[in-house]
């Protein structure tokens, strides 16, 4: 299955390693940024649009920033799997 995460943009839902709230992530933590930064030297940081980052996806490959929120993400794979509590308990899926 695969997850909408903006635009023109689905990533395979079995690739997802992580999604993250962009201000939360980046606000406190430097190592964050560093990912990101370097990310996108190596080219495996993709924008999903030119809106405002709200998130951004990790998958096993590359790192998408999205304007969809974390917390909207979240629940399109809650919502397919039944997943709620797992999403709750955790921060990330």
């Amino acid at each position: 299955m695969f997850l909408h995460i903006g635009g023109e943009y689905t990533v395979l839902e079995k690739s997802i390693i992580g999604i993250f709230d962009f201000d939360a992530s980046t606000h406190t933590d430097s190592s964050t940024i560093e990912l990101l930064q370097k990310a996108d030297k190596e080219q495996l940081l993709e924008y999903v649009s030119p809106d405002i980052p709200r998130s951004f996806v990790l998958t096993e490959d590359r790192i998408y920033v999205s304007p969809v929120s974390a917390a909207t993400l979240k629940l399109r794979l809650s919502d397919r799997y039944g997943i709620h509590n797992m999403i709750e308990e955790n921060e990330e899926v």
